[in-house]
């Protein structure tokens, strides 16, 4: 029996090749810069030189400019006509490769050449000249081959890439075009479906009879009417329905540079404009303003297009952001502005609001997002990235998330397993198939186009869904956008959707939390530095009149939310991505601490200390409220017991031994001893993931480590009033500088690690054994905290090995606990020990994740040095261990003595988390807050300018009386739930 699938690819493979009727070369001519990209104006006029077909072109990240020219011969006047283009494509994933954009004559941009999306409408009509100009980028093929020097155009090499291949001028045959599609379609289909399906086999039976007609000549009108009666037949009425979305997800910087993300968005988003003319049913989702805004910048023409195609609906913005974000490692108040900086450019610029949230791609989700969703006017959450899980598949599809407050937000998850789809019969049955609540649910979407700059949704693409729209065998397919999918999921399915509490846990990717330290370290800089600037300012512009930098900090936060995109924060970027990221945030950081430095001067600098946080904190901390004061200061002594050092401050005593590891930690106030074995502790694990370096932590690993217990060089001292001891070990090429100080009366130990790391394949952790058992964890994540179990007793539980927490975790046991605060690094793990056979309880250890060395996709990620710096704080709770984690990130500042708190928590129990003016510039002051600990208060707020009155507002500062009604406000009173944030404005 022969094999009939293939015999059909055969005869698909022929009309396909048959599309094109006839063929004109065009003349060709180019110029290579070596140089960065320049815009279109300042190359046309510049001299291009012969080129011929099958000349290779483009070193790794240059630029090459191509002028085609021809005319129509007479031989083709009257067909359609459209230009081909070959760049010397390969049989790589599109967007990881050459890329064109074309323009006309005066600068105009027609659409992107990309190897699905490589034939331009030719617009001239018969007897028009063909003049066009394709920017041809030489992006490498950087894949997944282990470490390179292409990720870095200082290190690339300038041999040519890529061999142009083509520049034609074809008449296509429409109808054999339109047979090609029908044929795909049926045949697709025919090969999914089981062998004894019997619409499979009359789907083969009808093909073959069309391909036996084909052999005896391409007579594409006679065969689509065998294959019409197969379109025709409907699908069941409880077909399955598929909302496809147009979607092209860019990565504003990966395999590329952010340089090249700003192309990749204009090539993309012109073919998008391009394929819409044709097929005005299309519907493109698009997220993140900062892409729009660079094509507003960069590309005026295409920006007016698409202004155009967002108001007639074609192009439909999604996700209310600045940038797709990752959503473990930054703070609460950036996760705010991603959607109040998003929201406000759509709003303002394209006239829409976002009614979803849309990040398909991200690495986890964080508990508190539920509540920034709704406080910021959107209803849904689209995501996909968890059926990535290795160890537990997501159980739903469409379900409620709920966030670590009790918000809850309508969420899906495309059962198809992608946001680059194609329409094609597989996905369709795989979304069916995996659809988890297709029992009272019937609904998926399904996001379709190539992208990464592979040039997003195609003509084929489109053609497909027109066919299965109403296909027996296939579920129904129509093409719509984002809200109306999710307006009839609600409809459908909303008051039987299961819920989901709590943070979305990616079972993957779970070394993002660590590599590329400066990435972590830059942006946790960064966020408290503008927190701080904004606290000045306004405190400034309140008291003296001086001017608010609205401009600079709208510039400041801008960038920072671009660094916050899932690719760069995490460190899963180039080389070219994390070096330049370095020194931006090299850049900000100067910028913002001079803004505070004026901000202080014009309120009265020169003076004694002023408060760590600014002015509205207590005791340089933010106020909580009644909490736990610290004990008076102390002489701290230094001694030697044997080769042991002691330090004692009358609140903690401490040991360590000759190697400088720290032994015991004795809480003099609790007659506790809060150490279970050595800490401070040095610890290395080979770290080489199977697939994704940059990425992946594997559990495997961790079995196997080496502790640094060897001492170079111990000094020790007491410095005006503060005892600190220096350790200095080395392993291998690195070498490691230990620092532990102990200040008089103080209540936590000061640790500080400085490594020139040189490792490869190495993961660097400092453990801390603790002598608490606890069977959980709290971290930090945005406005809250969420508990993790440390034990294993679920694949769940177990698949949390390494976790993410910001500035503090804690854990203990009912009647005693201990925090890690940390300024620098987010990745951690928290194990519980085996006791063996004696009595008593398991210890719980607490590591820090400081360094790894992965090799892709940057080569020499994390080697130099770096400085990583937290502290131990014995006998802390909650309310201790967010008002330490504040303290270790927010720096002593001086000057400005006298300064009264704008707004301080006079009783109760609230964190201040911004002070700023309003974003409308109205002078009015913004003060966000949250309840840190998980429960209800009452919180009496101080505010120290006058003001008319205080309103209760949404995140976007604006009146919402649904957001109002969750926060009452009267006589100064403010009632809080768990973990509740609130915005409120105060207008002077």
């Amino acid at each position: 029996m022969y094999d009939e699938p293939l015999r059909l690819r055969r005869v698909l493979e022929r009309v396909r090749a048959a599309e094109e009727a006839d063929a004109e070369p065009l003349a060709i001519t180019a110029l290579a810069l070596d140089t960065e990209p320049e815009p279109f104006a300042d190359v046309v006029g510049r001299p291009f030189a012969p080129f011929a077909v099958g000349s290779a072109w483009g070193p790794a990240w240059g630029t090459t400019w191509f002028r085609l020219r021809g005319s129509v011969p007479e031989r083709m006047r009257g067909a359609r006509l459209e230009l081909a283009v070959d760049l010397g494509f390969t049989a790589v994933q599109p967007g990881f490769q050459a890329e064109g954009l074309a323009y006309r004559p005066d600068g105009s941009v027609i659409k992107g050449v990309e190897p699905r999306t490589a034939h331009l409408p030719h617009e001239g009509g018969d007897a028009h000249e063909v003049d066009v100009y394709v920017e041809a980028a030489s992006n490498p093929t950087l894949g997944w081959r282990g470490p390179t020097p292409l990720g870095d155009r200082t290190t690339a090499d300038e041999e040519p890439l890529y061999r142009f291949a083509r520049a034609d001028l074809v008449a296509v045959d429409e109808e054999v075009r339109a047979l090609g599609h029908d044929l795909e379609a049926l045949l697709e289909l025919a090969v999914r479906l089981p062998e004894d399906e019997p619409r499979r086999h009359r789907l083969l039976t009808g093909l073959l009879r069309a391909a036996d007609l084909l052999d005896g000549g391409l007579d594409a009108p006679a065969a689509r009417a065998v294959l019409r009666p197969l379109l025709a037949a409907p699908a069941t009425a409880s077909a399955h329905r598929v909302s496809a979305v147009g979607h092209a997800h860019i990565d504003s910087a990966w395999l590329w540079p952010v340089r090249e993300t700003v192309r990749k968005c204009a090539r993309t988003f012109a073919n998008v404009l391009a394929l819409a003319e044709e097929h005005p049913e299309l519907r493109f989702a698009c997220s993140s303003a900062q892409q729009y805004a660079w094509v507003q910048e960069h590309q005026p023409g295409l920006w007016e297009r698409i202004r155009a195609a967002v108001a007639d609906g074609t192009f439909v913005p999604v996700g209310g952001m600045w940038v797709e974000s990752d959503t473990n490692l930054p703070g609460g108040e950036s996760m705010v502005r991603q959607l109040v900086h998003g929201g406000r450019f759509f709003r303002e610029e394209l006239g829409v609001e976002c009614p979803e949230v849309w990040l398909p791609d991200s690495f986890g989700y964080s508990g508190s997002l539920p509540q920034l969703v709704r406080l910021a006017g959107a209803r849904w959450f689209l995501s996909q990235k968890l059926s990535w899980n290795q160890t537990n598949p997501f159980p739903h599809s469409t379900f409620w998330w709920e966030g670590i407050d009790g918000t809850r937000v309508l969420t899906h998850f495309p059962p198809a397993d992608t946001y680059n789809g194609e329409i094609t019969a597989d996905e369709l049955l795989r979304g069916q198939r995996q659809l988890r609540d297709s029992g009272p649910a019937s609904r998926a979407l399904l996001p379709f186009g190539y992208g990464d700059g592979g040039g997003g949704p195609t003509r084929e693409m489109l053609e497909r869904a027109a066919r299965y729209a109403d296909l027996e065998g296939v579920p129904r397919v129509v093409v719509e956008s984002p809200a109306e999918f999710f307006a009839g999921a609600e409809e459908e399915y909303a008051d039987q959707a299961p819920v989901w509490s709590g943070e979305m846990y990616l079972e993957y990717h779970r070394g993002t939390y660590t590599s590329q330290v400066a990435m972590k370290q830059g942006n946790r800089r960064t966020e408290h530095l503008l927190r701080e600037a904004e606290l000045w300012a306004s405190t400034a512009a309140v008291r003296t009149g001086a001017a608010y930098p609205h401009e600079a900090l709208e510039r400041l936060w801008r960038s920072a939310l671009l660094h916050q995109f899932h690719d760069i924060l995490p460190g899963s970027s180039i080389a070219w991505v994390h070096r330049e990221a370095r020194e931006v945030y090299a850049r900000m950081g100067a910028e913002l601490e001079g803004i505070v430095d004026t901000s202080i001067a014009a309120l009265g600098g020169g003076g004694e200390v002023a408060f760590n946080a600014g002015p509205f904190a207590v005791d340089g901390v933010p106020a909580l409220g009644s909490g736990p004061v610290r004990a008076a200061p102390g002489e701290v002594v230094l001694e030697r017991d044997g080769d042991d050092l002691v330090l004692d401050n009358g609140v903690l005593r401490l040991r360590l031994d000759a190697a400088g590891v720290l032994t015991s930690v004795h809480d003099l106030r609790a007659e506790r001893e809060v150490l279970a074995g050595p800490a401070h502790l040095l610890q290395l694990h080979p770290d080489r993931p199977s697939n994704w370096d940059a990425w992946d932590i594997e559990p495997q690993h961790l079995a196997h480590r080496t502790d640094l217990v060897e001492a170079d060089e111990l000094r020790a001292e007491v410095r005006g009033g503060v005892a600190e001891v220096v350790v200095v070990r080395t392993h291998g090429p690195s070498r490691f500088e230990q620092r532990l100080r102990l200040a008089p009366g103080a209540g936590r130990v000061e640790l500080e690690t400085t490594v020139n790391w040189q490792h490869r394949a190495t993961l660097l952790k400092v453990a801390f054994p603790l002598a608490v058992h606890a069977d959980r964890s709290s971290a930090e994540v945005g406005f809250g905290h969420v508990h993790r179990p440390t034990h294993t007793n679920t694949s769940w539980d177990a698949a949390r090995f390494e976790i993410c927490a910001h500035r503090w975790l804690h854990v203990g046991d009912a009647s005693y606990g201990v925090a890690l605060v940390n300024s620098t690094t987010s990745g951690h793990d928290v194990t519980r020990a085996g006791a063996g056979e004696r009595r008593g309880s398991a210890p719980t250890t607490v590591r820090l994740s400081l360094c790894r060395a992965p090799g892709f996709p940057d080569p020499d990620a994390d080697r130099g040095t770096h400085t990583f710096r937290y502290a131990l704080v014995p006998g802390a709770d909650i309310a201790e261990a967010v008002r330490e984690g504040y303290r270790a990130n927010l720096p002593l500042r001086r000057g400005a003595a006298a300064v009264e708190p704008l707004v301080a928590v006079a009783s109760g129990r609230a964190v201040v988390e911004a002070v700023k003016l309003a974003e409308d510039r109205s002078g009015d002051v913004v003060v966000r807050l949250y309840e840190p600990l998980g429960g209800r208060t009452s919180v009496r707020l101080r505010f120290g300018f006058e003001h008319r009155d205080v309103e209760v507002v949404d995140l976007h500062e604006r009146a919402d009386a649904e957001v109002a009604a969750l926060a009452p406000y009267a006589d100064g009173v403010l009632e809080l739930g768990p973990f509740q944030v609130v915005t409120l404005r105060v207008r002077r």
